[in-house]
């Protein structure tokens, strides 16, 4: 499988609200731990919203992901609108040329997503938020793309590294956001952003791996 038809791509989006629908109690947990506990509530607003609004037209995945990044972008209160809005649509950015979603176009995509989040928020790795979970998935596809891999093996390189970033968050301390304000207390639990991008991440690898690809 070198890649995936962009135009065949909705599977993947819808694969990617049915995680955070899935999981919206678990991230107001989480989020509930160390934050005000709506993480999984705004979430699974907005992704439910956006697979309500691309249910029965066709959509590419680029597109699509443009249309969500713009959603949470402008409806959806919180931090996380913004974040991952800004996340979205610079990735959409960064593959609407393409017919055919490669290895290396996906990982310039994951690329754009994080720098374009880089630029309006001063999160860094370590600083427990989603930038824990997004950069070194984005690495790993990086890595796979200049070692050769297939799509599938990068796919799950990318998971493993997602997941491994997100429980990385667990021993950190709370730099932005209201679990700054705990300070050493907000250690001990993971951050809700980056359990919730690695969701995200997850469920779009497992999405383009059950196409058929090319």
């Amino acid at each position: 499988m070198k890649g995936f038809r962009n135009a065949e791509g909705k599977l993947v989006l819808l694969a990617m609200v049915k995680a955070i629908q899935d999981n919206k109690a678990y991230l107001g947990e989480v989020d509930g731990l160390i934050g005000d506990g709506d993480h999984g509530m705004n979430m699974n607003k907005g992704f439910t919203m956006f697979g309500q609004r691309i249910a029965d037209r066709a959509v590419s995945f680029t597109q699509g992901l443009d249309e969500l990044g713009t959603l949470l972008f402008t409806e959806i209160g919180g931090s996380m609108g913004p974040i991952y809005g800004t996340v979205f649509t610079d990735m959409a950015e960064a593959g609407e040329d393409s017919d055919l979603i490669t290895l290396e176009i996906l990982a310039s995509m994951l690329a754009a997503g994080l720098n374009g989040l880089c630029e309006i928020v001063d999160a860094r790795v370590g600083d427990k938020t989603l930038v824990d979970t997004l950069s070194p998935a984005k690495d790993a596809l990086a890595r796979a793309a200049v070692e050769g891999k297939s799509l599938p093996a990068a796919l799950e390189e990318m998971k493993a590294a997602a997941a491994t970033g997100r429980d990385s968050t667990k021993d950190l301390v709370a730099k932005f956001g209201r679990s700054s304000r705990l300070g050493e207390r907000s250690r001990g639990v993971l951050d809700a952003g980056a359990t919730s991008c690695c969701i995200i991440l997850t469920a779009m690898a497992d999405g383009i791996l059950a196409l058929k690809g090319a």
